[in-house]
């Protein structure tokens, strides 16, 4: 098994992640599952959503689990400007494409559902040796970061489309939905404090978990255990950004590499998940394609935009893989299940528009990585220097 799993960590001779065959394939089983078992509601099935949360923890852990402090701090501005006003601005471009192309308001909310990138599928991904730390570093932080400024603005285009003749009309109110958005956010906090609390003490515990500049054994074990209960706890409630801040603070040392394992696995249940859904309804292709091809041309746009704030200006392999970027997986499902009531058929654009985003992904990453390939075997070998003249000279004795 283990090795199955090492192995789709690797690549491919035709140079794609096996992890993303991998998906393929589960992807294909779950829509066969879908079609023989013609699951309904799925989104009220029992343990669908604590699995669903559970699947979304892991990938925010491990999407934050190996980002660079030092990173973090050297493009923060860049990372908040993404996770606040870029989400912002994608989700209005999708949204006005949508509305402009099908003249439907109910598609407002389809902007939204879409406009986050799936920390789960950059944590399965993210491998290539020919970015840079630094931009790994911004893509994990924002995919790991904007889906509370999603979830909040999700309640504003929902206002927004139902104002506009979309959907029924709700029976709150668009300040109690906020406050119920903000008081969700003090608790992440309020989890994620009561987490480092105990860290902090069991570190000072075990002497700081260190000794000889090395951490404990014993440390790894209680990380360990910290991460996991609060992953299942976390998952009840969708409690995810307590879960991200937690894995910048909390790291697993020796059992780190266990976490890879985790993260392939999650990732490879998300795409049934999603093989499911999309077989359980019906399915409108041209809107879920346009959806998808927005949803990327958003997430390159805006990268452009804020690629401008960056000093030192980002290199072309790191634009690329962050324009390139836009994944989604089990938090645009959730989020269309979640709107589904409120406007029937979100799931069945936003499934198509999910395997769109995916594949234009996957394709232009392949492209990319095969350019390099071919730019490295193209370029001249650097030229040996003799024999004679590289070898130091001494002289003679005597």
């Amino acid at each position: 098994m283990a090795l199955g799993l090492s192995r789709l960590r690797g690549r491919t001779s035709a140079g794609l992640p096996r992890v993303v065959v991998g998906a393929c394939v589960a992807l294909a089983g779950g829509a066969i599952l879908g079609l023989l078992t013609d699951p309904e509601n799925l989104s009220h099935a029992a343990g669908y959503q604590y699995a669903a949360g559970l699947l979304l923890a892991i990938g925010l852990y491990g999407s934050t689990h190996d980002i660079d402090f030092a990173e973090v701090r050297r493009s923060l501005k860049v990372v908040l400007v993404a996770v606040t006003v870029g989400v912002l601005v994608k989700a209005s471009l999708i949204a006005t494409v949508m509305v402009l192309a099908f003249d439907r308001p109910e598609y407002l909310v389809l902007g939204i559902a879409v406009a986050q990138i799936d920390p789960l599928s950059v944590a399965a991904t993210q491998k290539s040796d020919r970015v840079s730390p630094r931009a790994k570093a911004i893509l994990s932080v924002w995919a790991a970061f904007d889906d509370p400024m999603t979830v909040l603005l999700t309640l504003y285009f929902s206002a927004l489309a139902v104002r506009y003749g979309a959907g029924p009309a709700g029976d709150g109110s668009v300040v109690t939905d906020t406050a119920t958005v903000f008081g969700d956010l003090l608790l992440n906090l309020a989890l994620f404090v009561l987490v480092a609390a105990l860290w902090w003490a069991a570190a000072a515990w075990l002497g700081r978990g260190r000794r000889h500049g090395t951490r404990r054994p014993a440390a790894d074990v209680v990380a360990l255990a910290l991460v996991v209960a609060l992953i299942l706890f976390a998952a009840q409630d969708m409690m995810v950004l307590a879960v991200a801040l937690t894995g910048l603070l909390v790291r697993l040392g020796r059992f780190g590499a266990g976490l890879d394992t985790a993260v392939a696995l999650a990732f490879l249940a998300a795409s049934a998940v999603l093989g499911v859904v999309l077989a359980s309804g019906e399915v409108f292709l041209r809107e879920g394609l346009v959806l998808g091809v927005s949803a990327f041309a958003a997430q390159l746009l805006v990268t452009l935009l804020i690629s401008r704030l960056v000093r030192p200006r980002l290199t072309w392999p790191d634009l690329a893989h962050l324009g390139f970027g836009q994944q989604n997986g089990i938090t645009a499902i959730l989020l269309a299940l979640a709107l589904e009531p409120r406007f029937p058929g979100t799931v069945g654009v936003v499934g198509p528009a999910i395997v769109t985003v995916n594949l234009l992904h996957h394709t232009f990453q392949w492209a990319r990585v095969d350019r390099w390939r071919q730019d490295l075997s193209t370029a001249p070998e650097p030229q040996q220097a003799p024999a004679a003249m590289s070898q130091e000279w001494k002289p003679e004795p005597g």
